[in-house]
């Protein structure tokens, strides 16, 4: 579980975390969302340490982030699973290769005992057969899919993702949110999300942090996020639901012939 209490940042004295507050809990899919520039890419930097905030805490399982020192936080980042935007594979490296990279970079362990977990997780992201592929041969989903292998391979306690289903298409954006879901309740894992993908919301959002303008807005689950009866919840939800709607249709029938 990771909580976070009363963290606030600022840029240049503009206040772009106010004194927000949430959980993010063992087991399920935690989803951050908001407008661009809202505060939720800044609450997930400050997360994973990318940023420091000036008040407040940030406990994974009761040890505060804020307070460790540097070889606690290189122990506490050995625990820590990172799902990159643009996926963020080595081009010059195999499938295989670049699953192994953090096996290799963090464990002592053989180059047998590498592999097999490697091609351990990549059969459970179902790309059993390319791991002599380079990211180059395979699909936007398949590289994607080999940055989950790659964020799980260390079987981590916490896994981040920033916007997964970026510049995927409809299907293939649903495969990897049941995937992503699939993976935190078999292993256990607290997983956060930063997404603008409402697909996903209603999909997998066991946890929705809502933040706007730098406050936490609202909490709930994709169930109740229809009938939250706060007014920047709804005006978001329906404005990016519309304009999905319409990218989910050019992706699958392309532009309408005039």
């Amino acid at each position: 579980m990771i909580e976070v209490k009363n963290l606030s940042k600022s840029f240049d004295g503009r206040t772009v975390l106010d004194n927000v507050s949430a959980e993010f809990y063992t087991g399920k899919t935690n989803l951050i969302i908001g407008q661009s520039g809202s505060g939720k890419t800044v609450l997930m930097k400050s997360l994973v340490g990318l940023l420091r905030p000036e008040e407040g805490s940030i406990l994974f399982d009761g040890r505060n982030l804020l307070d460790m020192n540097r070889e606690e936080v290189k122990k506490l980042r050995q625990e820590i699973g990172m799902l990159f935007q643009g996926s963020a594979l080595f081009d010059s490296e195999t499938v295989l290769g670049n699953v192994m990279f953090p096996l290799k970079m963090f464990t002592g362990n053989s180059y047998a005992e590498n592999r097999e977990r490697a091609m351990f997780c990549l059969e459970r992201v179902n790309l059993k057969g390319a791991e002599n592929k380079y990211p180059s041969e395979i699909s936007g989903g398949m590289q994607k899919r080999v940055a989950i292998a790659r964020a799980i391979a260390l079987n981590p306690k916490y896994l981040f993702c920033d916007e997964p289903n970026s510049g995927l298409d409809p299907k293939t954006s649903i495969l990897i949110d049941e995937l992503l879901s699939d993976i935190t309740h078999e292993y256990g894992i607290t997983t956060v999300i930063n997404t603008h993908d409402m697909n996903s919301v209603l999909g997998i959002g066991e946890n929705i942090i809502f933040i706007n303008k730098g406050h936490r807005e609202w909490v709930g689950d994709m169930s109740h996020i229809y009938n939250a009866g706060n007014k920047a919840l709804n005006d978001f939800v329906f404005a990016t639901r519309l304009f999905q709607q319409v990218h989910d249709y050019v992706s699958s029938h392309g532009m309408p012939q005039k």
